[in-house]
């Protein structure tokens, strides 16, 4: 091999020297032969040469050192750098054109930099080579798999699997109990569980296997309910599927309609066999929900295969004619109305000439399976079914004849306005009780009044009213009912009511004086108390009134509670009048004549007389006594006023 000579780039010695580092760690080379690339009469140092397996770092490093060591020592008898030879100033002789030597440091980063675009490129072409040994290393494949690869990339087929997966088991049918079909075949199971390894052609990799089964069709999967309430309208009506019923339960309809349905099943059936394996299937729960719309049943029935068989049975329409008939019949008995919004259907409205119920040979049955039986079991498990519905809602029935609930119910509402409008209109008027104007206000004479009855010496007693437990206070009724007695006499007698003038505070005076006692027993005292809080007053004050009420009446009251100043003349003359019957000389103050000693008092009211008061000696405690008079010292009889007392 030639030798480099010395005017060499140290860039291209450490590309050199990565390179053999490179084919040395592959095996491709000998140790040898890589040193002799480096430097002919050069000794390899210890970390380029020293090992079978240098890193190219390692390799990258050494020509480091050398293209540093090169850069001090050229070989050409130059100086190093640095020396004051160096200098275009101290070596006037060197030529201009030629550059100064490089530092150590700019050869150093040359030499990094090669390394590390040497090293990118490795990468690269070891990327490469990679891809196409596992392309020619990777195992053919299937037909179908081939076509889908072409079609796609990877990440692809991966994604239409799990959407195949994901829609396997979207519509499979619940377990049934007990299983009358065999379990179905596997699933398509995922791509993630077929994947295999298979080992390349120089055994140290493996490249993932292409499943066998993913072109092969999945088995059949069984929705789990066919039915489709969420389309359902005025005229589509889907029912939930039935439970099972119990063996021992006799019959499959409990009301007269229903029976009448599976009477017309039964009358058309041709094979009563067949008959007898529907009752069973639906019994056992087998028939899915169920669809009613206009002329039509229609069901899923579970049988002998994995997807349930399509069972259809029609009926036909009622025409205009004959739900006008019907319509006019429901409408002619408020009743019938009632019962149908019971969920009842009247027998008399069924026989009202038009043929609700269907008769034997007019159910017309259809089924997907092969079974051409007239009715098949399946059709005939649909129709017991359907006699369960009609007990539930006899709708059902009017829905199959064409019309729907609200339709209907909508009709007969105006049909039932439109006859009460029109009778109404027909009926005549009625007459009505009273007498006309005319009559009225024509002249005529009158008969004349029936003499009045004679007024009652007395008011009469008011019964006994008996005390109940939480019932009103007998002695309070009693009280009101005297009290009316009492009013209802004046005003009758004498033709006006005394107590219609008189205050709340003199009301109140007026009906504890009219209970006999001063408020010593415990029903006067409740009496009392009851007053004198509705008229703001204490029970004494209500006392004192009393006691000047049963005294004069509203005057006495007055007297109480009124002071005033009288006219000179009889007032005077009262005076003159106590001194001629040997009593002491009383003093006055406006309306009253007051003992010296304070224990006797005259008060003379409005109406002319003197009422008597007395108290306690020394005290301005003064309470009526005695009865009025005219003449003073009459007014003081019984008193025991004297001249000295």
């Amino acid at each position: 091999m030639a030798r480099p000579s010395v005017e060499a780039r140290p860039a291209d010695v450490a590309r050199r020297a990565l390179r053999a580092a490179r084919e040395r760690e592959k095996g491709e080379a000998g140790g040898s032969e890589g040193l002799q690339e480096v430097s002919a009469g050069e000794e390899p140092g210890p970390d380029v040469g020293g090992r079978s397996g240098a890193r190219p770092g390692d390799a990258a490093r050494a020509a480091l050192r050398r293209a540093v060591a090169a850069a001090g020592d050229p070989g050409d008898g130059t100086d190093r750098p640095g020396t004051a030879d160096a200098t275009p100033a101290s070596n006037p002789s060197a030529p201009a054109s030629d550059p100064p030597p490089g530092r150590p440091a700019d050869a150093a980063r040359e030499v990094l930099r090669a390394a590390l675009g040497e090293k990118r490129q490795a990468q690269t072409r070891e990327g490469s080579g990679e891809r196409e040994r596992r392309r020619r290393t990777r195992r053919p494949v299937s037909t179908g798999t081939q076509a889908r690869q072409a079609a796609g990339s990877g990440a692809a087929d991966l994604r239409g699997r799990d959407v195949r997966e994901l829609l396997a088991d979207a519509f499979r049918m619940p377990s049934m109990d007990p299983p009358l079909d065999p379990p179905p075949g596997p699933s398509m199971t995922s791509a993630h569980e077929h994947a295999s390894s298979a080992p390349s052609a120089s055994g140290s990799e493996s490249v993932p296997a292409v499943p066998a089964d993913l072109t092969a069709p999945a088995a059949p999967q069984v929705p789990r309910t066919m039915a489709a309430p969420g389309r359902d309208s005025e005229l589509r009506r889907t029912f939930a599927a039935f439970a099972p019923r119990s063996p021992d339960h006799a019959g499959f309809a409990e009301t007269w309609w229903g029976n009448a349905w599976v009477a017309a099943l039964e009358g058309g059936a041709l094979d009563p066999k067949r008959l007898a394996r529907g009752r069973g299937y639906a019994g056992q729960g087998h028939v899915d929900a169920i669809t009613v719309t206009p002329g039509l049943v229609l069901g899923y029935v579970r049988g002998s295969r994995p997807r349930p068989y399509r069972v259809q049975v029609r009926l036909r329409t009622l025409a205009d004619e004959d739900w006008a008939r019907f319509l006019d019949a429901a409408a002619d008995r408020p009743g019938h109305i009632a019962a149908l919004l019971d969920k009842e259907l009247p027998e008399s409205l069924a026989d009202c000439g038009v043929r609700l119920l269907p008769g034997p040979g007019e159910l017309d049955p259809h089924c997907s399976c092969p079974d051409r039986g007239h009715p098949c079991k399946h059709a005939a498990a649909l129709c017991y079914q359907t006699a369960r519905l009609l007990d539930a809602d006899p709708f059902v029935l009017l829905l199959l004849r064409g019309r729907g609930e609200r339709e209907l119910l909508d009709a007969l509402s105006r049909r039932s306005a439109a006859r009460a409008a029109r009778t109404a209109q027909e009926r005549e008027p009625a007459q009505l009780p009273g007498v006309r104007a005319t009559d009225a206000l024509a002249a005529r004479r009158l008969p004349p009044l029936p003499a009045p009855l004679p007024t009652p010496p007395h008011p009469e007693q008011p019964p006994v009213y008996a005390g109940a437990p939480g019932g009103p206070d007998p002695f309070a009724l009693d009280q009101l009912a005297t009290d009316a007695a009492a009013r209802a006499h004046a005003l009758l007698s004498s033709g006006r009511d005394p107590v219609a003038e008189l205050t709340l505070w003199q009301d109140a005076v007026r009906l504890a004086a009219a209970r006999p006692g001063s408020g010593l027993t415990a029903a006067t005292r409740a009496l009392y108390s009851s007053l004198a809080s509705a008229a703001g007053r204490t029970q004494p004050e209500l006392a004192r009134a009393v006691a000047a009420w049963r005294q004069g009446g509203l005057e006495g009251l007055a007297v109480l509670e009124e002071p005033w100043d009288p006219p000179a003349g009889r007032f005077d003359r009262a005076r003159p009048l106590l001194l001629a019957a040997d009593l002491p000389a009383f003093r006055p103050w406006r309306n009253r004549l007051t003992h010296p000693r304070g224990h006797v008092q005259l008060r003379l009211g409005r109406d002319g007389l003197w009422y008597p008061y007395e108290s306690e000696p020394d005290h301005d405690d003064w309470w009526p006594r005695g009865t009025p008079d005219l003449d003073p010292v009459g007014a003081l009889t019984g008193l025991g006023a004297s001249a000295e007392g």
